[in-house]
């Protein structure tokens, strides 16, 4: 905004169409229309700038802002969209975020967590996928490498999901955490490394079966320290029982 004779003077790609755009991005918020035209005339100042450089710049600023809110709403929303198999959405916030100026490599990042948590044991190819695209993103670069975020967000989008083995590991993590004697327990003797001519003296490795002598690699053994596993159930119960007689 220059001044001619004292009196102030509106840059010309500030024209009608371009107070329309605004007033349907502030959609009725008082505030936000202000904060907007605020934005704009302050934009017009810049040498050469365009009123497509100006709408993309705000869309930035106004939508999404990256040290904000929007960066983890929106991050959170991709990451649902996959995770409910929608495709549609899946593209439509990573749009957003590109547009918005987001750092592809944190979106590869979390699409490589999705690929085990979300996807997991149902295609584990998604894994390798999703570690291949923060890779080409690292070589190729943005603007192409969007079409790497693309492949790989719709193809983990589209995969069967499964959690086994991402909550699996969140049972055995509670277990370590509520029992002191689970987390402490000594390690049975046969499942211990034996690297010294004391340790095998003592036993270590003695019973182990190794499982490729046997049919299918299959054999009865214990693996897993079952007696703490059931003390801890025994004990989360019975500590139900007596809070349910308090209450």
């Amino acid at each position: 905004m220059n001044r001619k004779g004292g009196h102030p003077i509106v840059s010309q790609l500030l024209d009608a169409s371009m107070i329309e755009y605004l007033a349907r991005f502030a959609d009725g918020d008082a505030r936000t229309g202000l904060n907007l035209l605020e934005l704009a005339l302050g934009l017009t100042t810049s040498p050469g700038i365009t009123q497509e450089q100006i709408k993309k710049s705000l869309a930035q600023t106004i939508i999404y802002d990256r040290a904000g809110d929007a960066h983890y709403d929106t991050i959170s929303a991709f990451h649902k969209s996959v995770r409910g198999s929608d495709p549609d959405g899946t593209i439509f916030w990573l749009a957003r975020m590109l547009k918005g100026g987001e750092d592809p490599l944190f979106i590869a990042r979390r699409m490589i967590v999705m690929a085990s948590e979300d996807i997991g044991l149902a295609d584990n190819s998604m894994l390798s996928l999703a570690t291949a695209t923060f890779t080409a993103i690292q070589q190729v670069g943005m603007p192409e490498a969007r079409i790497n975020l693309a492949h790989c967000a719709v193809a983990l989008a589209l995969s069967k999901k499964s959690t086994r083995s991402y909550r699996a590991l969140g049972k055995a993590m509670e277990l370590h955490e509520h029992d002191p004697a689970l987390a402490g327990a000594p390690i049975p003797v046969h499942l211990r490394n034996a690297p010294t001519k004391l340790m095998k003296e003592l036993g270590y490795g003695k019973e182990y079966k190794y499982n490729p002598d046997y049919k299918d690699g299959k054999v009865k053994q214990e693996v897993c320290l079952k007696y703490f596993f059931w003390s801890f159930i025994v004990s989360t119960v019975y500590t139900i029982i007596l809070l349910t007689a308090v209450s």
